[in-house]
This record gives C-alpha cells, structure tokens and sequence, in this order.
C-alpha cells in the first residue's frame, strides 16, 4: 500500500478549494487501487478509460467521445459492468462523504471568525463581545440582527416564546442507500474530519489512512441494494437511529447557542421552552401503504417510548458524575431535601445505594428517577398500550430535574444550573418528553368515507352514504357527532378495511391515555370537502375518543386536511371558512383553542400543474389561508408537505421560509424531512446541527419582520417591489403558460407510453427501498400517471438526467410573456431583484437546468424507440427557458451566480455519464434478452445503476 501521505493529491484547476480537493483525491486514489487489486487491471483501466473519454467528450465539445464510450461499454460481459457500477457508485458515495466535510471545514472557520471563544461570565459581567460579524444564517446571527433592528431583550425572548419548529420525518421511499452502506459512510466520515485535525500526530495520521482504506475496501465490497424490500418496522429502526442520534444531540446544543447568543448581545439570559420538536409519519403514515397497521403503529409506539427511557438513564449517569455535591461541604434546598423524603415513601433503594449517596442529595434524587424510569421501561408492551397508562410523566421527570436545578442555583452553583449536563437533560425532555416524537397518522379521505358508510350502514342510519350529495352527507355527520351513543357495538361485522381502521383509532385513543403529546395530527390526505374533516371526527368518536358533551363533540386530536391538487389549493381558504362557520366544528375548534393545523402537498400539486403553477398555486393558498385564519381569529400553523427534490418542493429551506407570506409568519412551521434528505441533513452532528440552526435563524427572522410589515406592502408579495398592481397577474399569466406546456405533454395520449419506454420507472417500481408501493393502483390494476406516485415520477426524471419536474414550462412561460408584453422583461427583472418568492422560484429552476444534461437524455430517448419523441418538445422548452433566463439574471451561463455548485455539477458530470451510459447499455440488455434467469440478473444490476446514478446526483424523488 503506498504511503498516501506522501502523494501529491492536490488537483490544479479544478476550481474546488484544496482541502475538498486533497480529500477527493485522496479517497479517489485508495478506491483506484482497491478497485486494481479486487477487479484486476482490466477494471481499473476501464474505470480511468471510461472517465476520460467522457470528460474530453464535455471539455472537446466532441459527442463522438461519448459515442466510443458507448461502444466500449457495449463490449463488456455483464460482470464487467456490474463491477464498475459498484466502483462509480462507490466513488459518489466517497464524494458526498468529502464534499459535507467540506461544508463542516467551511462552517467552523466561519464560527471562528465570528467572535470571541472567551468563556462568557454571566450576566453582569465582560463577555468579551466584539465587533466580528456573526456566522451567517446562525442563531447568534439572528439574535445579532433582531439587537440592530431595536428589538428588546424582553421582545426577543418572546420571539422565541412564540417559536413552534417541526420538522417531520416521513418514510416515503427515496433512500436508495441501505443502512449497511449509510453507516460505513458515516465512518468514513469520521476518519475524513480526524485527517483534517491540524494537531494530528504523524502516527495518529498513518492509522487513520490505513483505518480508511479498510473502509473504503468495505464499502466497495458491501451491496448497494437491498435483497428486499424493508419492513415498516426496519424503517422505524432507520428513523430512530437518527432521532436517537444526531438529532437528540443536535437540539441541546441549539438551546445552548441561544443562551450564548443571548448572553453576546443582551448580557442576560432566559428560561425559554421547547421552540424545536420533531414529529413522525414512520410507523403511523397508512396512506396508500397497507403495511402501516393498527399493530405496527402501536408497535411504534412502544419502541419509541422505551428507547427513549433507556437513553434517559445513560444520560443521567452522566449528570450523576457531575452532581457529587456533598452536604458535608454546602446545604440543598429545603424542598430537595422535602422531595427525598416523599421518595424514600415511595421506592426503596437497595442499603448499598443509601449508604454510597448518604451525603450526596443530587445524585441520590437522580437515583430515585432512575429506578421510576426503570419501572416505566418494565411497563412498556408492545401489544398491549392500556398496560403503560398511569404513572412517572415527562412533566415529573422535568420538575425533578428543575428542583435540582433551583437548589443548584441558589445554593453556590448558578452557572452549573443552566448549563452543562443538567441543561442538557433539561432541553432533551422539554424537547422529546418520553415519546421522543410524536406520531401522526395519515389516511386517504376516500378511506375514511368508506369506513363511515360502513358504520352509518351497520347502524342503520344510512344504507348508501357514498351515494349522498355533500350536504347530505354534512347533515348526518353533523346529527352523528351531537348524538353520544355509538353506531355499532363492536367492529367485527365492518368489512375488514373498516374494522382496521377503527383499530388504528382505538390504538390511537390508547396511546392518547398513555400520553397526550405521543399522537400528533391526523392528516386527511387529499381533502376536497367539509366532510373530509368531519368524517375522521366520527370515527374518533365512535372509537371513544374524546366525548359529546352539551350537544357539542370535543375531538382532542388536530384534525388537518392536506389541500395537493392545483383545484383543492386554489380553493382551500373557501373551503377552511365554510369549516370555521359550520357549527360542530366550529365547537371542536373552540375546543381546541382555535388552533388549526394546515397541510399543503407539494408534489402531488407540482405533478398535477407543473412547475411554475405548483409555486405560485402554493403562495397564493398559503396567503389566502392566512387571511382567512386571521378573520376567524384561527391560530394556524401551516405544515409544508415539502419533497427532497426541487420538483417536490425541495431546495433551500430557509430561503423557502423566508419567502413565504407575511400573513402566516406568526412563529408556528411544520417541513416534511423525506428519504435520502434526512441522512443528508442529519447523518453527521455538524450538519444537523447547521441545518436546525438555519431553520431556527429563518423563522425567528422572519417571525419579526412580519410583526413590522407596512400597512402599504402587498402582503401577497412579502417584499417592497414595484408595479405590484401588476405583479399578481403576471405571475397568474406565467404560471397558466407554465401549466399548459406541462398539460400540453403529460396530456398527450403517447406521453405516458414514451416516458414509460424512456425511463427506468419500471425498474424504480421495483426496487427494494420502502415498503410502501409506489402507486396508489390497486393490486393488479396497471399502473399510470394519474395513480403513480409523485416520488418516482420524479425519481425516473432524474435518473435519466432530464429533471422535467424542476423547471419544465419555464422556456414557454417566459418566452409568452415577453412576446405579448414588451414591459414583461422588465417587469421580471426587477422581481427577480426585489421579490424573495420569485427570485427563490427562479433560481431552484435554474439549478435543476444547470443539472439536466441533455446529451445524455437524448440517449434514452433513443433507447424507448418510440413512434412519437418528445426529446425535440422538450430541448425547445430548456433552450428557450435559458435564454429567458440569462436575460432576466444578467448572466453569461446559467448558475454562474453560484459558482461553487455549478462547479461541483461540473465536475461530477463525466463520472455520472458513465454510469448512465453503464444503466442505458443494460436497459436495452434487459428488454431485447429472453431468457428469465438472465433478466433477472440483469434486473439486479439495473436496481444498482439506479443507486449509482441517485448517489451522483444526490437525490432521488
């Protein structure tokens, strides 16, 4: 094995720093040679031949290159090919591990250029502020920001008083990776940051190389896809790793950034809540996916609930090492000491325990918790939630740990009583409670119809409610959930999808007793009526879950409608008024404090209008629903049911919240965290915690700016810009041309026969990385646009390098504009200038155009041989989408306003042409070969290019 200490790694003319390019070079060196020493010189000439000639193919401007990369591909047996998928696909893998070493390098010297690393003294004391700029989109730089807008120490805390953070995480399938694989790259991540630690000895550098080769060995040697499909308890466990990992971490020290921050620019700190909690659909998410059932989300539920107290207890051991105050040396509180003795009541301690902590009150309360969170954990059964109601709660947990905290304090230890591992323990169960995250359970609003009719039908009320017009329908709902006794007796008649789902609500009225904070919303996915809502409702009630009282049914779940179309967006403020006004929700929303969840889809309403239409749609709905919430005197919070991929609402998240109406900045968020971006954004505890610290930083900013907004601005618009009597009906026009070029092509009675021939979708519908179908067809029934599922729709896309879903409709849109308005140029320019919503917009589509390569997409076209192309339809759009563009951003080349990812894009494009030529060259193996065996070897192969291609692209659907 070479020293790798002693090679010359750096790469001249890249245009990447060199750090980013010592360590790319360096994990690109030790995969070369493993590669030679696995697969042979013959692989490893053909890795660096391929590579080559794909890269003079872009750097020439000569397509005949590619053509011979082509061909020679063409030449090789399958296990050739096979072997260089493992060897491309391992490459990205080891580039992304770089490239978020990169990002964590460029952090750190951000924060340490940012101000002092004094230790801060309190309150009343020199802080050692200075004059250094804070790290942008960092807690200390909102704080900083809110301190030069005037806002008081007193106003600011209310800030955060006011904050109502969730991201949740959902198991919709699109991490392509295995466990397996996500955690070798988390250590071949760690080995990277050593390397990267400038007081590393010589002997210590040398073992981590050798220790990274090993991994790199690994990781080349372990398979990318998953022998099948994974259960839904095994995407529980995935979930988990990351909640119990870099997430539990990350959120106190979020709360301690505040506290510093706080301290720089106010000199004061406060007691705040918990501002940041995160939610979950994995487990409890039934919608479209048969597997989630009423005894895997209980299942759930135990599971989190005992992880939880078991992670508990280790962090208490570490608070008691802390806490060896001895009464011999300083006093406790009187209510400590009153506490103690009311335990002593309670739970006996082995003598030993007694005796050891005699003299040290602190760490014999905590070993009274200790044996309360034991019994819990004996408690918890995975059949049976009745069995763990009653008890120690979250809350008590809390008040034991803040009577430490307050002894602490007033007894010599201020400064240890807000901070260190006590103020740790304190975040985290402020934070997770003892559910960790609370579970929201989402269904079809089709599904709970049926069930309805089941029950009206079993109970003789109604013998065809499906049949009935919706006030109709309101009318029994409204009678049936004012009347208090139940339809049915029992469930066992109902047809079997109905008795199922009245489980889910009975396990849902069971871990409601257990702990009111462990079920979240129930999200009714595509809400078209009143009814919707009122539907689950009833099936609430007749679960016993919650009770008619005074005539009137209180329902302590959020019942949320999810609006995804363009049609249900456009009309979900008309639809949340007729909710408010009629009378038994309107009852239920008293009930709740006039708080009401709102959930907005953003692929589904992108794969019905496209892409211009799905953004604007959105903003003009998030608006409309935030006015009409303030005439109702609602408390909103909207959720944004936001994809991984900019076609599916992905992108900058704080760009996204700081572009949203002003109406709805009122310090309540809910984002969706899908697939391959929750092991992007929470793998490793720098990124985490970079990711949190901007959701925060966005919404507290924004949160403020909103309380000033002048009563002149046009709150649709957010922004101070001009023409604004204007504004409205250009972007209805833009998004109407945007809308009917997409029409245009998804309508087209051969569209759907060619995207089937030129993508890999049937093999993407195959692929073993959820246990959720991907279309919503039911078994046996062909699957097509209408039923396939937004996520693979979008995969299939990216996969083939087109990208349609983040930009499609942008050459019409624009180009129509500035033929029939010779103002509309100008007009654009300036929003592009002065609008955050446009300019976020814009350049998300710009992103995905400079990530298309069409030169590649123009070969599966190729490949589908169909009657009708539509590569020459869509060519047109992106060219005409590019020069509008460049006109309206003043550029030279689309993306050069971002230099590094555009550079990045650039780099990775010959190896990720490799692999798709490596992926074309087997889909025409696959669909000319006849023989079975071979197909399915081929299959496993094609499932393979499709990691491969995902890992270099860095996103899936």
């Amino acid at each position: 094995m070479p020293r790798w200490d002693d090679l010359d790694l750096e790469t001249e003319g890249t245009g990447i720093s060199k750090p980013l390019s010592r360590q790319v070079n360096l994990v690109g060196s030790m995969l070369g040679q493993i590669a030679e020493e696995q697969g042979g010189t013959a692989l490893f000439e053909h890795v660096e031949g391929l590579r080559a000639l794909c890269k003079e193919a872009e750097q020439e401007g000569d397509p005949e290159k590619r053509e011979a990369a082509a061909r020679r591909i063409a030449a090789l047996d399958q296990d050739t090919l096979e072997r260089l998928l493992h060897v491309y696909t391992t490459f990205f893998h080891l580039v992304n591990q770089a490239e978020q070493q990169e990002i964590i390098r460029i952090n750190r010297e951000r924060a340490r250029a940012s101000g002092p690393s004094e230790w801060p003294l309190g309150p009343g004391t020199d802080n050692g502020s200075s004059d250094a700029e804070p790290r942008p989109q960092s807690i200390d730089a909102a704080v900083a920001y809110l301190k030069g807008e005037g806002y008081s120490f007193k106003e600011v805390v209310g800030f955060f008083e006011q904050l109502d953070i969730q991201p949740t995480l959902t198991a919709h399938p699109t991490e392509a990776r295995r466990r397996t694989v996500l955690r070798k790259e988390q250590h071949i991540a760690d080995l990277l940051s050593t390397l990267r630690r400038p007081d590393a000895t010589p002997d210590e550098r040398a073992e981590t190389l050798d220790r990274l080769y090993s991994q790199v060995a690994f990781l080349l040697g372990t398979d990318e896809v998953r022998a099948e499909r994974p259960t839904v308890r095994e995407e529980v466990e995935q979930g988990h790793y990351f909640l119990h990992g870099s997430i539990w971490d990350t959120i106190p020290t979020i709360h301690r950034d505040v506290q510093q921050a706080l301290r720089r620019h106010y000199d004061a700190t406060a007691e705040l809540p918990a501002f940041l909690k995160y939610r979950s659909w994995i487990g409890s998410d039934r919608d479209g996916n048969p597997n989630v059932t009423a005894d895997v989300t209980r299942w759930t539920f135990a599971r989190q609930r005992r992880t939880t107290l078991e992670h508990y207890l280790d962090e208490i051991d570490e608070l008691r090492d802390d806490l060896s105050i001895s009464t011999r040396q300083l006093t406790v509180s009187d209510a400590l000491r009153e506490s103690l003795d009311a335990d002593a009541e309670e739970i006996d301690l082995p003598d030993d325990v007694e005796r050891q902590y005699q003299r040290e009150p602190y760490r014999l309360k905590l070993c009274y918790v200790e044996e309360r969170l034991r019994t819990l954990i004996d408690e918890v059964d995975d059949t049976d939630v009745e069995k763990m109601a009653g008890g120690y709660a979250a809350a008590d947990l809390l008040d034991d740990l803040d009577l430490i905290a307050e002894s602490l304090h007033d007894h010599g230890f201020e400064e240890a009583a807000r901070s260190g591992e006590l103020h740790r323990l304190r975040s985290l169960v402020k934070t997770f409670g003892f559910h960790l995250a609370a579970l929201d359970v989402r269904q079809h609003s089709g599904v709970h119809e049926d069930t309805v009719a089941a029950l009206l039908d079993a109970g003789g009320v109604v013998d065809d409610y499906g049949a009935l017009s919706e006030d109709e329908k309101l009318e029994v709902l409204s009678e049936e959930l004012q009347n208090p006794r139940p339809l049915v007796s029992r469930y066992a008649d109902l047809p079997p999808d109905a008795a199922e789902l009245m489980e889910v609500f009975g396990v849902i009225r069971a871990m409601h007793a257990v702990d009111p904070n462990v079920v979240g919303s129930y999200v009714v996915s595509m809400t078209h009526s009143v009814s919707d809502l009122l539907e689950p409702m009833l099936l609430a009630k007749e679960a016993g879950l919650g009770a008619v009282e005074d005539g009137s049914y209180q329902c302590p779940l959020d019942v949320v409608p999810l609006f995804e179309t363009i049609e249900d967006l456009d009309a979900a403020d008309d639809r949340m008024e007729t909710l408010f006004t009629h009378p038994v929700y309107a009852k239920h929303l008293e009930g709740r404090d006039g708080f009401q969840e709102i959930m907005l889809g953003y692929s589904d309403s992108n794969k019905d209008g496209g892409y211009w239409m799905a953004n604007w749609a959105l903003h003009k709905a998030i608006h409309a629903l935030g006015v009409v919430c303030e005439e109702y005197d609602v408390d909103l919070r909207l959720f944004h049911g936001r994809g991984g991929t900019v076609g599916r609402g992905g992108g900058h998240t704080s760009e996204a919240i700081q572009a949203l109406p002003p109406v709805v900045h009122n310090g309540r968020i809910r984002m969706t965290e899908q697939g391959e971006i929750i092991s992007f954004r929470y793998a490793l505890p720098d990124i985490a915690r970079r990711h949190v610290e901007q959701l925060v930083d966005a919404t507290l900013t924004a949160t403020a700016n909103a309380q000033d907004r002048s009563p002149d601005e046009n709150p649709l618009l957010a922004d101070k810009v001009s023409m604004e009597s204007d504004v409205v009906d250009l972007m209805d026009h833009l998004a109407e041309e945007g809308m009917s070029a997409y029409r245009e092509f998804i309508d087209d009675p051969d569209g759907w026969q060619w995207y089937t021939a030129a993508t890999p979708i049937e093999h993407i519908s195959r692929l073993p990385i959820a246990s959720r179908p991907v279309s919503r067809a039911s078994e046996g029934e062909e699957v097509e646009f209408e039923n396939l599922r937004a996520i693979p729709w979008v995969f299939a896309w990216t996969q083939t390098r087109y990208i349609v879903p983040g930009w499609y409709g942008t050459g019409k849109a624009f180009a129509t504009l500035m033929e029939e308005n010779p103002d509309a140029r100008d007009m654009l320019e300036d929003l592009y200038e002065n609008w955050s919503f446009f300019r976020t917009v814009l350049d998300s589509a710009q992103r995905e155009m400079s990530r298309t390569r069409l030169a590649i997409a123009e070969r599966y076209d190729a490949l589908a041989d169909a009657d009708t192309s539509f590569h020459p339809r869509i060519v047109d759009d992106y060219e005409r989408a590019e020069d509008a563009i460049l006109e309206i951003t003043d550029q030279e080349v689309l993306f050069d306003s971002n230099p590094v990812l555009k550079k990045s894009i650039e780099l990775r494009n010959p190896y990720t042409d490799v692999l798709n030529l490596l992926q074309i060259e087997l889909l025409e193996r696959y669909r000319t070969s006849t023989d079975d065996a071979e197909r399915e070897a081929l299959r496993e192969d094609i499932f393979l290019s499709i990691n491969g291609v995902a890992a270099a692209m860095q996103s899936t659907g």
